[in-house]
C-alpha cells in the first residue's frame, strides 16, 4: 500500500498543471502576507494618540500641544458662548480624549471675540408658530412667550427684550432673551363708568 501511495504521489507531482497551481497558491499566500504587513505599517496599526484637552486655550497655545502630539488641526467654525473666554477653543472633532492615528486632522470650533448679532424679524400679526420659527431661523436661541389679552388667539402682537418693547430691524446679540407677546383670544374688557341720572 505504501509503495502504491508513493507511486501516486510521484505521478501527481510530475503533472505540470498541479505543480503550477501549488506554486501559485504559495505565491498568493506570500503576497497576502506582505500586503497585510504593509497595511499595518502604513496605518500604524495598534499605535494611537490621545487628543489633548485644549478646550479653553487660544489657537496659538493649542497648536503647540497638537503639533507636539503629532496631530494637525483646521479651524472650521466659530460660535459665541460664555463657557470659554473669547477667542478660545470651544469644541473639537474628534473630542478631547479620543484615540486617533498620528497625523489626524482635528477640526476646531473657536469662541468668537464678540457676540454674533442679527436683526429682529418683523413678526407682528403673524401666528405664534410662524413667528417663533422665523425668529429661531434668524439664529436666536432664547425665545419665550407671554400671553396678553387680545381678540385673536395665538397672534403675535409684539416682541420684548428684557421687558422693553423692541421694533423689527434692530440688531441685537443672538444670545438675547426675546419674549414674544401673543394674544390669548380674550378681548380686553373696557370698564366704563355710568353716570347717575341728574336729579331735577
Amino acid at each position: 500500500m505504501q509503495v502504491m501511495g508513493k507511486k501516486v504521489n510521484k505521478k501527481f507531482m510530475q503533472q505540470p498543471v498541479y505543480i503550477h497551481l501549488l506554486a501559485a497558491i504559495v505565491v498568493l499566500c506570500i503576497i497576502i502576507f506582505i500586503v497585510l504587513r504593509g497595511l499595518d505599517v502604513y496605518t500604524l496599526h495598534g499605535q494611537t494618540i490621545t487628543v489633548p484637552a485644549v478646550k479653553g486655550l487660544s489657537i496659538e497655545e493649542a497648536s503647540v500641544f497638537l503639533r507636539n502630539s503629532g496631530l494637525r488641526f483646521s479651524v472650521i467654525d466659530s460660535i459665541y458662548t460664555n463657557d470659554v473666554k473669547p477667542g478660545a477653543i470651544a469644541e473639537m472633532i474628534p473630542t478631547f480624549g479620543s484615540k486617533v492615528k498620528k497625523g489626524r486632522i482635528i477640526f476646531i470650533t473657536h469662541n468668537a471675540k464678540t457676540a454674533q448679532s442679527a436683526a429682529i424679524p418683523d413678526v407682528n400679526n403673524m401666528s405664534y408658530r410662524e413667528a417663533y420659527s422665523r425668529i429661531r431661523a434668524q439664529g436666536f436661541t432664547s425665545v419665550t412667550t407671554k400671553y396678553v389679552p387680545g381678540r385673536y388667539r395665538d397672534l403675535v402682537v409684539g416682541i420684548e427684550l428684557k421687558g422693553v418693547s423692541v421694533t423689527s430691524g434692530i440688531f441685537v446679540p443672538l444670545s438675547s432673551d426675546l419674549t414674544l407677546i401673543v394674544s390669548d383670544g380674550t378681548p380686553e374688557t373696557v370698564s366704563s363708568e355710568t353716570d347717575n341720572p341728574a336729579e331735577n
